[in-house]
């Protein structure tokens, strides 16, 4: 059963008055619009002429009544138009039931309405469209939250809470339209990159979401089966080892942007889906790479702010390289005073318990020193820094470092205290490739569910040959909540992973036998659209009291009248 509010219920009969008088209320046709609300505000003062045949259409936002005349408020994707309706212009014959009864009784906010006109400005100079004809294009059953702004349009009683926000993203982009400036910058930053990669000759791919083997980071898959060819697959964590099978192939250049999807925890900066894009460059390193994301990110910053500065929380970061360099070792040093580069694993375990770190078993040496890092480093990170040559034991997939043994070449971008960027000269040699992944084998062994799977197919590529190759995964979740100064992922994506609604426990007839209610009444209290225990207990004694008896009367039902302390009982 769907539990409706009296405005649900008064919606659904004005849906039921317009298909009485002959009006669909979800009409098949299209609808043509030859201008949009931004428009008009923009060129209608420089070119009147041109807008006195207006078709628009949108959502009926606001209504003022008066009498044979009112004013509206109607909001298409670019905005809202104030528009004038006239009762003797819609309805020109002596028929004036369109005004009378649909438009001012049963129209609601939140309707979806096409409509003609002229536009004209105001005697308050108030740029308007005089309405010629309205169609009703989709009646809306739910009434949109009430978000009131003042003079200067600033909000003072919004639809703010995350949960309902971030649950019904329809609603919040309806409600609040400056939300929507958030989501078309992250398509811009998406469009700058693929602009940039394409100038440069790079090709952009598709890979397998549905993987046999989970590989191309360190990370707990989703797993799902494959019914007909009767096999375990794995949604990707990474999109990596495709893409070097192509670099294999013969593309010097390939790049890829999907979503990626990774079976942990949730919080402000981590979704189980989330969105990358990774970039593979044959004949380049991590050296190369780091100039490159230099660039592309300053002149994406550039073509959205138009300049490299950018708010972030109370903080101004400027996105102009050259960025800081660090390695892994000299930045924990810097901000925790500990040199771990010469320590075993037993010696980083020391480490973690005199700093207070919280460690597991299963942990190697690799993901002890990335634990000290974020919990003594990643804070200190503000302005966009390298963090370089990591310990060979926390990158199976990139190249050893060139000078320094016990490295890799790999670096990871910082911003205001979190990851933004990974990028690695990429591991060529199938026989040093092979020993990394039974290195991960044995990690798991040990319990770390987030090792890595042998992949004896990507081995087989390598062993055809790789060039020396540069690769980098940014993301695009991150970057954007960076952009447009969010702090939470979930205020840049869409539709976020939410937890399960509540379910409304529905009250059976025998719940309300139990606190005293008469059988035969229970048709009223349910036509009262009180459904629930709870909804009973906040019902006012004295109105709950008349309506029943009323309902009692109009449904003719066969049982008498409760009292006033029968009713009493019913709410104790």
């Amino acid at each position: 059963m769907q539990l409706l509010s009296e405005q649900e219920i008064e919606r659904r009969k004005d849906r039921e008055d317009l298909m009485k008088l002959g009006i669909n209320p979800y009409p098949a046709e299209s609808f043509p619009i030859n201008a949009t609300a931004e428009e008009i505000h923009k060129n209608y003062p420089n070119n009147t002429d041109q807008y006195q045949n207006v078709s628009i259409a949108g959502r009926l936002m606001s209504r003022r009544i008066m009498g044979s005349a009112s004013f509206a408020e109607i909001q298409d994707a670019t905005g809202r138009l104030q528009v004038y309706v006239k009762r003797d212009d819609i309805c020109p014959d002596e028929d004036k039931t369109f005004y009378n009864t649909v438009f001012k009784k049963l129209l609601g906010i939140g309707d979806f309405i096409g409509i003609n006109g002229f536009v004209f400005t105001t005697q308050t100079g108030e740029i308007s469209l005089h309405i010629r004809e309205i169609k009703i294009l989709s009646k809306s059953l739910k009434p949109l939250p009430v978000v009131k702004r003042d003079e200067e349009g600033n909000v003072y009683d919004g639809f703010t809470d995350p949960e309902l926000r971030y649950r019904q993203r329809y609603v919040d982009l309806t409600v609040n339209p400056e939300v929507k400036e958030v989501f078309k910058m992250r398509s811009k930053i998406i469009s700058g990159m693929r602009r940039y990669f394409d100038d440069h000759g790079w090709l952009e791919v598709e890979t397998p979401i549905l993987q046999a083997v989970h590989g191309g980071a360190a990370a707990k898959p989703f797993n799902t089966h494959h019914n007909t060819l009767d096999m375990p697959l794995f949604l990707r964590i990474a999109n990596e080892l495709y893409l070097k099978r192509l670099i294999v192939g013969g593309f010097d250049g390939v790049y890829e942007f999907g979503k990626m999807f990774r079976n942990e925890g949730m919080d402000r900066t981590h979704n189980p889906e989330f969105t990358s894009v990774e970039i593979y460059v044959a004949y380049k390193d991590y050296i190369w790479m780091m100039e490159m994301v230099e660039d592309v990110i300053q002149k994406i910053t550039e073509s959205i702010h138009g300049k490299t500065e950018v708010p972030v929380g109370d903080k101004m970061i400027d996105f102009k390289g050259p960025y800081r360099r660090l390695t892994m070792y000299e930045s924990i040093k810097e901000y925790s005073g500990v040199d771990v580069s010469k320590m075993d694993e037993n010696g980083l375990r020391a480490v973690c318990g005199e700093m207070g770190i919280e460690i597991e078993d299963s942990m190697g040496r690799g993901k002890l020193i990335d634990e000290i890092f974020g919990a003594k480093v990643e804070e200190h990170l503000i302005q966009p820094t390298y963090i370089t040559d990591y310990p060979i034991e926390m990158t199976p997939l990139a190249k050893k470092h060139r000078t320094e043994p016990g490295l890799v070449e790999r670096f990871e971008l910082f911003v205001n205290g979190k990851e933004i960027a990974n990028a690695y000269s990429e591991l060529n040699d199938p026989i040093d490739q092979r020993e990394r992944f039974e290195d991960q084998l044995k990690l798991a062994a040990r319990g770390d569910d987030e090792a890595m799977a042998m992949d004896e197919d990507f081995l087989r590529a390598l062993e055809y040959g790789m060039p020396p190759t540069s690769g980098l995964g940014i993301g695009i979740d991150r970057l954007t909540m960076m952009l447009t100064n969010k702090s939470t992922i979930q205020e840049v994506l869409f539709f976020p992973q939410m937890r399960p609604e509540k379910k409304i426990n529905i009250a059976s007839d025998e719940d309300y036998v139990a606190l005293g209610i008469p059988l035969g009444l229970i048709p009223a209290l349910r036509d009262l659209n009180v459904h629930t225990i709870d909804q009973l207990k906040e019902q006012d004694i004295n109105k709950l009291f008349n309506d029943i008896c009323g309902k009692r009367k109009k449904l003719k039902l066969d049982v008498p009248n409760p009292t006033k302390e029968d009713v009493e009982k019913w709410l104790s």
